[in-house]
C-alpha cells in the first residue's frame, strides 16, 4: 500500500531535480523556467497527498489556484523569451544581463 511517506518522498526527489536543474543549468531560459515549473509540481504533489491524508479538499483548491498562476506565468514567461529572442537572437542567460532601461 502506497502511504503519505511515498508521495512526500516522489515529491522532494521532483524538487531535488529542479533544484540540481537549476544549479546547474544556467545558460538555457527555457531550462530554467522548466525547472521552475517542476519545483511548483512537487510543491502541488504535496499540497494533494496531504489533503488526500487529511481527508478534506483545501489542499486540492491551493493545487487548483498554483496551476492557474503557473499556466499564466508560463505564457508571459514564453512571450517575453520570443520578444527577447527576436530582439537579441539568442535566450543564453548570459546575454540578458546586458539589458539596460
Amino acid at each position: 500500500m502506497i502511504t503519505l511517506s511515498h508521495y512526500l518522498f516522489l515529491a522532494g526527489i521532483l524538487f531535488a531535480i529542479a533544484v540540481a536543474g537549476i544549479f546547474l543549468n544556467r545558460k538555457n531560459v527555457i531550462v530554467l523556467l522548466m525547472c521552475i515549473e517542476l519545483m511548483l509540481l512537487a510543491v502541488n504533489f504535496n499540497f494533494v497527498a496531504f489533503s488526500r491524508f487529511l481527508g478534506n479538499l483545501d489542499g486540492q483548491i491551493f493545487v487548483f489556484f498554483i496551476l492557474t498562476v503557473a499556466a499564466a506565468e508560463a505564457a508571459i514567461g514564453l512571450a517575453i523569451l520570443v520578444v527577447l529572442f527576436r530582439e537579441r537572437r539568442s535566450i543564453n542567460v548570459d546575454d540578458l544581463d546586458v539589458m539596460k532601461g
